[in-house]
């Protein structure tokens, strides 16, 4: 006898919102697609930790509860695991962007009947290795876009503000535009497929699996879950006044007829300062782990995820 789905639920995301919000979801899940186990995670690496245990024991459907966060630990635990566990989406966060890539609905009684019509489906997975904030080597995956440049100051400004009000789109767009009117760049080293290394000045730099980032933002509008290869971004030095006037081409997905904007494809990409003495911190699906150097490598077709066919085509 198999066992039920698990429901990996991370309280304090959205704000916290989802700890409030949870009883609600639990009865439109119930109601939509059927018996469920459930668990709470307490602190970061929680749903990592559970969704491998989870996978160990057999479970065949595992579903994450929160944000972009939330769903990348899970979906770290089911491949660690080894085994073929399948990885479901109950979106409960702050920026969503992977779901938004599935074409997952936000609403608990249509993201309920997204899980019951929904069908395995194998999608590519990027593996990062980086520095991480001990100084030590790490590696973790991820399903959605790591990047460095202007995105992780606004990530570090959304995870230190306190201001409850912020929610969504709002908290990123503030965030985007206190990190523009700072001007962040990013000298760094880059080398795709192992070709020949390139020095860039960039005002952000993304390795995407998936199309979307920040809150919204269309950075990799054509990126394919099942390619087998990134779509690279690379935003060269703009101004302050030339991203404020075109952040609507960004969340368009129009940007990439910029001059200032180059999009490649690569299977494998390394990055490293340009600088001997200079840190670049990177930000992978939301969080900020650590920083260069670092390579990225996608995994062709190497989780199954729940989704309906052809919604992200």
């Amino acid at each position: 006898m198999s066992l039920l789905p698990l429901v990996i639920v991370n309280p304090a995301s959205a704000g916290s919102a989802t700890r409030d919000a949870w009883a609600a979801k639990a009865s439109d899940l119930a109601a939509h697609f059927g018996a469920f186990n459930c668990v709470f995670t307490e602190q970061a690496g929680d749903g990592r930790r559970l969704a491998k245990r989870g996978a160990e024991e057999g479970r065949r459907l595992i579903i994450a509860c929160g944000g972009d966060g939330t769903v990348s630990e899970v979906a770290n635990g089911i491949l660690e695991s080894g085994r073929d566990t399948e990885l479901g989406i109950l979106p409960s966060g702050t920026g969503g962007d992977f779901r938004r890539t599935l074409g997952i609905p936000t609403r608990g009684a249509d993201a309920a009947r997204y899980l019951r019509a929904g069908r395995a489906r194998l999608v590519d997975v990027g593996r990062a290795c980086f520095v991480n904030h001990e100084g030590k080597e790490e590696s973790r995956y991820f399903l959605g876009v790591a990047s460095f440049g202007m995105s992780t100051e606004i990530i570090e400004r959304i995870k230190g503000s306190d201001s409850g009000w912020l929610k969504g789109k709002l908290s990123f767009a503030v965030a985007g535009a206190q990190a523009t009117i700072s001007s962040m760049k990013a000298s760094c080293i880059v080398q795709l497929d192992g070709g020949p290394e390139r020095r860039l000045t960039v005002s952000n730099f993304c390795v995407a699996n998936a199309r979307y980032f920040g809150g919204g933002m269309k950075v990799a509008p054509e990126a394919k879950l099942d390619d087998g290869q990134f779509d690279v971004i690379s935003i060269s030095d703009l101004g302050a006044l030339k991203i404020f006037a075109n952040a609507h081409k960004l969340y368009r997905g129009k940007h990439l007829e910029m001059d200032e904007v180059a999009c490649v494809r690569a299977r494998t990409v390394a990055a490293r300062p340009a600088g001997k003495s200079e840190e670049v911190a990177i930000e992978i699906d939301g969080e900020l782990p650590g920083r260069l150097p670092a390579t990225f490598e996608i995994l062709p077709r190497a989780l199954r995820i729940r989704c309906r066919l052809n919604d992200w085509r």
